[in-house]
């Protein structure tokens, strides 16, 4: 389809559409894993043939739709544009689950402009999951709109919880401590920031906390996070794509109960 004729299209449909391509394209990787190439980027730390593969297809498909536009990806992809906004692209988010067979991994695709997350698409082809929104744009679930989220109620509260295989064993424990002894709620750690952070759109928990997620992991989610009524505690002015971020997300309420935490680890680092 020529850019003309994109053009012609509400970008959202057609930015839908690049990640529905992307996600086939993972997805027939991911039921032929037995002959998928891994290689290690750092303890922990995979990349495949996949990501790269839908990394470059994520590309040329935006550059395509939106040539003025700039791309930021996780496996390389760095191109500058003219329009003063930016996709930020993780093909296969939560590779480590996508070659252990799991089904926690998903296609992110996220606008950056201004300065700040305003769009996202998550596509989770292996349990059929579309998402999109913004902070315009009304968040849905495979074309239906999501459900108000629950309120805070600390007796059945939950949060997400990541880190990077780098984050001292220290902070790791830390974390741990604070959340089940602290808040004294329970955690779930799916092993990708886009899943988890679905998991809060969808209100099977209450807030998602990370220590070193990159910002292609989450680029995607905030925004459509934002049109839900949650919030963060990035501060996009002072934060760089290339950082490693440490935040938490979710209603005033739980952020007011995780900030001690995340004053604890940023002293530590």
């Amino acid at each position: 389809m020529h850019a003309t004729a994109l053009a012609s299209r509400p970008f959202e449909v057609t930015v839908e559409d690049i990640a529905r391509q992307a996600g086939k394209l993972a997805l027939a990787h991911f039921r032929s894993l037995a002959d998928l190439p891994v290689e290690t980027k750092g303890h922990l730390d995979l990349v495949t043939e996949a990501d790269r593969q839908v990394e470059r297809l994520l590309i040329d498909r935006l550059r395509q739709a939106f040539p003025e536009d700039g791309i930021f990806g996780e496996e390389g992809g760095d191109i500058p544009g003219r329009s003063g906004r930016i996709w930020v692209i993780d093909p296969i988010d939560g590779t480590f689950n996508f070659v252990r067979g799991g089904q926690n991994w998903a296609v992110s695709i996220g606008l950056y402009e201004n300065r700040r997350p305003v769009f996202g698409v998550i596509h989770a082809p292996a349990r059929d999951l579309m998402i999109t929104g913004g902070t315009m744009i009304l968040a849905q679930l495979n074309g239906k709109p999501i459900k108000p989220l629950p309120a805070l109620d600390m007796s059945r509260a939950s949060t997400g919880f990541s880190f990077h295989p780098t984050v001292s064993t220290a902070e790791r424990l830390e974390a741990v401590r604070f959340i089940s002894e602290d808040l004294g709620i329970s955690f779930r750690f799916c092993g990708a920031a886009t899943i988890s952070l679905v998991e809060v759109m969808l209100g099977e928990t209450d807030g998602y906390l990370s220590i070193g997620d990159s910002t292609w992991d989450v680029m995607a989610a905030l925004p459509i996070l934002a049109s839900l009524g949650v919030s963060h505690t990035i501060d996009w002015d002072r934060t760089e794509l290339s950082q490693k971020l440490r935040f938490a997300c979710g209603s005033e309420a739980f952020l007011d109960r995780v900030r001690p935490l995340l004053q604890t680890l940023s002293l530590a680092t």
